[in-house]
């Protein structure tokens, strides 16, 4: 099966490979290319960026999460023309004590993606070319199939660009495989995007998003060889048939999952929902913020992450909303919270500015901003008590928070992997899991089994009574 893709990886964060990847994604559907894009690693923000802004579907791939073929089977059931893949953070950066585990080159390697390599050279002279030179020196699988320098003038990219190219051909002799310079990608002042919490701001925060994108299109169509981008990836090799990955049961009369979507409550792997909707349940999405009630139908409750900190106020003044959800919680209505949803379950919310309100108060407790990242990264989460939903299971998860909380369970073990750090965490029942950790449900599928099966029998109890 072929499928032409890509990974747009850098030396370092903050190259602007966010940037770059939409202005390609937004040129190839220019061209009437059915384009998918993905990212690696757990991160939520740029999805939501490719999705939401670009109309592009996409998801998440994470050798940490998930096996090689796992990886493999995702990209070949995408069901587009082509893929692009957004790197994360500098392309050998990866777990900590793993060797590269969960690395951009990582997921490259997995995947058989070429990639391209996006060196900021702003600040620099002759030092791009050592900084290429030693990239291009540690692939070991020959991935690095083309350069492009971003943030230089054009003036300086006329210069730059005969001695460059001079040296990329006497790599590309010295190893067997050519590696191209794609162009020079100059500065904008049209175009701004900045950093926070998670990296970028949440789409709906940045003014004119749409039309910067465009232009950051605009810049790549101007500036970047997209043929040549386009003919290497179409040497991408093909994938070998292989099992197939989640899909929807079809199930029309299976439990109904109210999911949380707003601007609150927005961070979801799009892997996990279809892992839900594999396992037979419907969603059903509502908003706490903007609705006054869990929807009717619901035989379950999922509460995701994102920013309940910079709507407290709001979500504090639904008091129907967070009573619905309280009422639902304690007539046993299975439910999942991570993250921000767990803190919306606490019984306050204390914001950077020590203003404190009210939340849904199915958990005692508090949560308040650290100042600083707490229990940041991968990490591998065992049940450790008898009866609930998590026990005798281990998931891999994903914490990334600047809040923390006075009351972060216990009935789990989570173990940062390569550090031999570990500490409790997570609310777990028979019918429950609540705490920090997100959790990546295909690393579990006896979990969603189980989840699924407490939901169908709510539902039964609830119309027999």
């Amino acid at each position: 099966m072929k499928l032409p893709r890509v990974m747009i990886a850098a030396p370092k964060s903050g190259s602007g490979k966010t940037l770059i990847t939409c202005g390609i994604l937004e040129a190839l559907k220019r061209r009437g290319t059915d384009v998918r894009a993905y990212k690696c690693g757990p991160d939520y923000i740029d999805p939501m960026f490719h999705r939401s802004v670009l109309g592009i579907p996409g998801g998440n791939l994470d050798t940490f999460f998930s096996t090689e073929d796992e990886i493999r089977q995702t990209l070949a059931g995408c069901g587009s023309e082509a893929a692009v893949i957004e790197g994360v953070m500098g392309i050998y950066d990866g777990v900590t004590g793993m060797q590269g585990k969960g690395s951009c080159y990582d997921v490259a390697s997995a995947a058989s993606s070429p990639v391209i390599l996006v060196v900021d050279v702003k600040g620099m002279g002759q030092t791009m070319l050592s900084v290429i030179k030693g990239i291009l020196l540690d692939d070991s699988h020959s991935l690095i199939k083309g350069i492009v320098l971003n943030r230089i003038s054009k003036g300086y990219f006329k210069q730059t660009e005969p001695l460059l190219s001079e040296v990329l051909s006497k790599i590309s002799a010295e190893r067997g495989s050519e590696v191209r310079l794609l162009g020079g990608i100059p500065s904008s002042k049209d175009i701004n995007l900045e950093s926070r919490h998670l990296g970028l701001l949440m789409p709906g925060d940045i003014a004119g998003l749409k039309d910067q994108l465009a232009h950051a299109a605009d810049l790549i169509e101007e500036s970047l060889d997209m043929d040549a981008l386009a003919e290497i990836m179409h040497e991408a090799p093909g994938f070998k048939e292989g099992a197939p990955g989640q899909k929807d049961s079809g199930e029309k009369n299976g439990p109904c999952l109210a999911v949380a979507r707003d601007e609150a409550f927005c961070f979801y792997y799009e892997e996990n929902l279809r892992m839900l909707k594999s396992a037979g349940i419907r969603i059903k999405e509502f908003s706490p913020l903007h609705d006054s009630c869990v929807p009717e139908e619901a035989d379950g409750l999922l509460l995701g992450g994102g920013y309940p900190e910079l709507y407290a106020a709001e979500l504090s003044s639904n008091t129907t909303m967070t009573g619905s959800i309280r009422d639902a919680i304690e007539a046993g209505m299975p439910s999942l919270a991570e993250c921000g949803g767990f803190m919306y379950l606490l019984e306050e919310l204390e914001d950077k500015d020590g203003k404190v309100f009210s939340m849904a108060g199915a958990i005692k407790g508090k949560s308040s901003w650290t100042g600083k990242l707490s229990r940041f990264g991968y990490a591998e989460v065992s049940g450790t008590t008898e009866d609930t939903l998590l026990s005798g299971l281990s998931i891999k998860a994903h914490e990334f928070h600047y809040y923390d909380s006075s009351n972060n369970g216990a009935d789990a073990i989570a173990e940062k992997p390569g550090s031999g750090r570990s500490w409790e965490c997570i609310h777990a029942g028979s019918d429950h899991i609540w705490g920090y950790p997100h959790l990546w449900y295909p690393s579990c599928p006896e979990l969603i089994g189980r989840f699924a099966e407490a939901m169908k029998k709510y539902r039964g109890n609830r119309q027999d009574g």
